[in-house]
């Protein structure tokens, strides 16, 4: 099986970490770029078919999504559970996850894989059901860290979340705007799981109550709340401070 992926920063990303799954890659003819160059030189070096063609052809390819001039047709790869967990968590002696409960929209999905990145999150655990997937659009807004930030699909969020507390004293940290402590007078430096939940409706009842802490970001103005994924990384930059601080 196959899929797509576009831009530059999601062709560069796969490049670097996973090269063997590149299958073949679509370019833009005429476009000469500083880019896109070493990019393709590095796909001529590893054998991986390069075909160009023009604006009309590449569009038509990209089925409305914004490609950049550069598209490639990649091997699936094995959708990671909680079996991974394991393995990811077992050398991480300060380990920092992201967890994202009912976030739908790939907009939002792709945002919060590109920050978890900048954050040095070590993965992204989302459930199975009423989640985004992994998709072109996903991948194309994380600029590539839908490729170095592995994404965990859960079939039960609140066992799992039960789990990083038991087996790997994992503070869990959940969001709430009636949260009475703000993020600001938290002490986040430890091993953290941060529970991002979908706007409007929060986290679910479970995953609330499987949390060992609640805590908000103090709103000054009328807006009553921000998007997902701004809010993430204003959490997450505020435990990457904590961290460096301490």
């Amino acid at each position: 099986m196959s899929e797509y992926i576009y831009g530059i920063h999601a062709v560069r990303a796969l490049l670097m970490n996973a090269p063997e799954r590149l299958v073949e890659v679509y370019a833009l003819k005429g476009r000469d770029d500083k880019r896109l160059q070493p990019l393709l030189n590095e796909l001529y070096r590893l054998g991986i078919s390069v075909q160009f063609f023009n604006r009309q052809t590449m569009d038509k390819k990209a089925q409305d999504e914004a490609h950049q001039g550069l598209i490639a047709r990649i091997k699936v790869a094995r959708e990671l559970n909680e079996n991974d967990l394991a393995k990811i968590l077992q050398d991480r002696e300060n380990p920092l996850l992201l967890v994202l409960d009912g976030i739908t929209d790939p907009h939002n999905l792709g945002a919060c894989l590109r920050t978890a990145d900048a954050a040095g999150v070590c993965a992204v655990i989302v459930p199975k059901d009423k989640s985004a997937q992994l998709t072109s659009t996903v991948r194309k807004v994380a600029c590539g860290a839908a490729e170095t930030v592995p994404l965990i699909k859960v079939t039960n969020l609140a066992r799992t979340l039960r789990d990083l507390q038991s087996q790997f004293n994992i503070w869990v940290v959940g969001t709430a705007g009636e949260a009475t402590e703000t993020i600001y007078k938290s002490r986040l430096t430890g091993p953290l799981a941060l529970v991002m939940g979908a706007e409007g409706d929060g986290m679910r009842r479970l995953t609330r109550e499987t949390c060992d802490q609640l805590i908000s970001i103090p709103m000054a103005g009328a807006v009553s709340s921000l998007n997902v994924s701004v809010a993430t990384g204003v959490c997450l930059f505020e435990i990457v401070r904590q961290r460096l601080a301490n």
